[in-house]
């Protein structure tokens, strides 16, 4: 049992590295609201202060308010894809069959690969209108190709980000399942419930803390969604997201601090998610 003593020099062996992360997080933090509050431009050596001037500008642009719609259609997109299709991938992996150990390798590969590269691999190789190899399968079908960068921008870079991050939400979903006990399977079956029955009741509740976690997860990381859009569509009105308007502003315009006040909004529109899904994620545990 730990002392008092004992607990003491925890804290004290603790301290170093919580007072560097926390002046790691909060220098930035703070330079980032003082520039927001300064008419700070790189064409001109004056910065004068203009207070909230900066937020009332980036808030009524109109590109905020596409971008914000676009980060929570991308974000709603991807999870849709990744929790419904990890689930169906990771029933799938869950049974027995030949080859099961390269399949579940080959299934979890393009979580490993790189942003950049994922969005280059899907515009030349996948999505190119020409010899992409979704027009020539469409064309093998008499059908017309698409080019869906073009067409359909938002909705190419959601496909491109939920391939990369389905193998994660099958992972944790596969590990969620093999930890059901096949006992209260078997109690079903004997009572007659049918396949579906038996996932809805009993396969789905087990599942419940894995998917609310999964859910958590990819949020943070989909709010800060870049690369994929700078390599495949360059930004636009219909599909930039918040981070890559705010990146466009500071390396476009040269404006430090509309892009500084918009980094600020961008993370309390964030905390704010984060503060809902942690709730969401403590009630499912206490359940």
């Amino acid at each position: 049992m730990a002392t008092t003593h004992t607990r003491s020099a925890a804290r004290l062996m603790m301290a170093p590295s919580v007072i560097a992360l926390f002046i790691w997080m909060l220098v930035p933090l703070a330079l980032t609201l003082w520039f927001s509050t300064l008419r700070y431009t790189y064409y001109d050596p004056l910065t004068p202060f203009v207070g909230l001037e900066n937020y009332t500008y980036f808030l009524t642009d109109p590109r905020f308010i596409s971008a914000f719609q676009n980060t929570l259609l991308l974000v709603g997109g991807v999870l849709c894809i990744t929790v419904v299709g990890g689930t169906l991938i990771a029933l799938l992996l869950d049974q027995q069959f030949f080859g099961q150990s390269p399949v579940r390798l080959l299934v979890l590969a393009p979580f490993f690969v790189m942003p950049t590269v994922a969005a280059l691999v899907w515009k030349n190789m996948m999505m190119n209108p020409v010899y992409g190899v979704i027009a020539q399968a469409l064309a093998a079908i008499g059908l017309p190709p698409i080019d869906w960068l073009t067409n359909y921008p938002l909705l190419s870079i959601i496909i491109i980000v939920a391939w990369q991050w389905l193998p994660f939400a099958t992972l944790i979903f596969l590990t969620s399942l093999q930890s059901l006990s096949e006992d209260q399977k078997e109690a079903a079956e004997m009572d007659g419930a049918k396949a579906l029955s038996i996932f809805w009741y009993i396969t789905l509740p087990h599942m419940k803390r894995a998917i609310t976690v999964v859910i958590l997860i990819q949020t943070i990381f989909l709010l800060s969604i870049y690369a994929e859009i700078f390599v495949t569509t360059g930004g636009g009105v219909s599909s930039s997201n918040l981070p890559f308007l705010i990146a466009s502003v500071i390396t476009l315009e040269g404006d430090v601090g509309t892009a500084s006040a918009g980094g600020i909004v961008a993370v309390v529109l964030a905390n704010i998610v984060s503060i809902f899904l942690v709730r969401l994620v403590g009630k499912n545990l206490e359940a």
